[in-house]
């Protein structure tokens, strides 16, 4: 007669080793949701922050351009109040000055002796 060895489990079996598994992929998954949200939450936070200042930058460069504009405005309505306070020019001063510009040009050589002569008498005939 044979004997029949007893076969006796070695471990938890199959149905253990997956209630394991499984306990240990939920608190996986667990563990995962939380950080990931964690994160995100801190993601979030600096994103908002980033357009934050972004914004207060943008507000900044607005006020500068306007104040340069105000600015140039301003200039340009002290010109038109020093114009109309300054005397007309006399006529024969504006001819007087171009004629010395000619002559300058004359001088330097960027005008020849003939191209002086005609434009001299342009100045003085017009």
């Amino acid at each position: 007669m044979m004997r029949r060895r007893a076969m006796r489990r070695r471990g938890p079996g199959l149905v253990g080793t997956m209630a394991r598994t499984a306990v240990i992929a939920g608190t996986a998954t667990a563990v995962h949701r939380g950080m990931s949200g964690a994160m995100d939450s801190r993601a979030q936070a600096q994103q908002q922050e980033a357009a934050a200042q972004e914004a207060a930058f943008q507000s900044q460069q607005d006020v500068q351009a306007l104040q340069n504009q105000m600015a140039a405005m301003q200039a340009q309505q002290a010109q038109a109040a020093f114009a109309a306070q300054a005397p007309p020019a006399a006529p024969g001063n504006d001819l007087m000055a171009q004629l010395q510009q000619l002559s300058q040009l004359h001088e330097s050589g960027a005008l020849n002796d003939d191209e002086f002569a005609a434009a001299k008498a342009k100045l003085l005939a017009g």
